[in-house]
């Protein structure tokens, strides 16, 4: 399946969630949409945003040059303190910001898990000095945020996890594996190193013979080196202070090789990193869409590591 293709298939399962949603009782939205950064957007060679910037068209965002993170808080009755930045999927050519981010953040919030879903910038040579770690960048920040806020907001801020779907999973990885150095101000010397990771059908490599090329190219280029195709190839960046990882993805994935998250678990078990990994036996990719109760195992991994009570 050409990425095309998968995105028109991921669209139409879009839709009929959303439909589907629409005819549920209706969940609280975000409480509060923040921008990242309150000044100079770090890597942008375009400050001013258009006053559409990061909208949705079929609940995907297309275009986002001033990042920012809507924020889902549960009942403080209900809170735990554990929190998770969420960074939808697209193959770093758009963000399915709705289905994978909103819907994915309702659910934690019922659980008492507060949830920011991230419109993070796609990576583009006509926005950014330096499209590669764009990205990463805005990770980078959403955590540092989600921590520098912890008591504003009734969160530990030992319990901030990262969790990723697709493209957005090649993203959450990164950020669990390359947290050592900042790519954005941190005079604070505040933690950029998520707590757990929990990654959905994720983009790993970058290797040539298993990468998704659409993610691949969006964001290295038509022709990285491979000092670079390593650097963003996550399994070669896990050591044992690598975070606890959650993994789940589909046999029958044509779009992102299962072999991606197979490697990685390969790779964590191997530094001794706590890991969890759920392999279904169908659902292709973005089975998300049409398996309920597919976030069940997660809550249990959760509360098994201690996470939430």
């Amino acid at each position: 399946m050409n990425k095309a293709t998968s995105f028109k298939k991921r669209g139409g399962l879009l839709r009929l969630s959303l439909l589907l949603l629409a005819a549920l009782p209706q969940i609280a939205g975000a409480q509060e949409t923040m921008f990242l950064y309150a000044d100079k957007i770090p890597n942008a060679k375009v400050q001013e945003a258009p006053e559409n910037d990061g909208a949705l068209t079929d609940g995907m965002a297309r275009s986002v040059i001033r990042p920012s993170m809507e924020i889902f808080l549960p009942e403080k009755e209900n809170a735990t303190g554990a929190a998770v930045v969420i960074c939808p999927g697209g193959g770093y050519s758009v963000i399915v910001f709705e289905g994978e981010g909103v819907s994915t953040a309702k659910e934690f919030t019922k659980r008492g898990i507060a949830a920011f879903v991230l419109k993070y910038r796609l990576p583009s040579d006509s926005i950014m000095d330096d499209k590669t770690i764009g990205p990463l960048q805005d990770v980078q920040q959403a955590i540092k945020l989600v921590r520098e806020n912890a008591e504003k907001w009734g969160i530990d801020k030992n319990k901030i996890g990262i969790m990723g779907f697709s493209a957005g999973g090649h993203l959450a990885a990164t950020a669990a594996t390359h947290y050592k150095k900042a790519l954005i101000p941190n005079e604070e010397n505040t933690s950029l190193r998520p707590d757990f990771q929990i990654l959905v059908y994720p983009v790993v490599t970058m290797q040539n013979a298993l990468t998704h090329k659409g993610s691949q190219q969006a964001l290295l280029g038509n022709n990285p080196s491979k000092e670079t195709l390593d650097l963003f190839s996550n399994e070669l960046q896990v050591d044992d202070n690598t975070p606890p990882a959650y993994l789940t993805h589909a046999t029958d994935d044509t779009t992102v090789d299962v072999d991606n998250t197979i490697n990685y678990f390969k790779q964590l078990r191997k530094n001794k990193v706590p890991v969890e990994m759920h392999i279904y036996q169908q659902g292709n990719h973005g089975f998300v869409f049409g398996r309920p109760g597919w976030m069940e195992p997660i809550f249990d991994w959760m509360k098994q590591s201690k996470w939430i009570d």
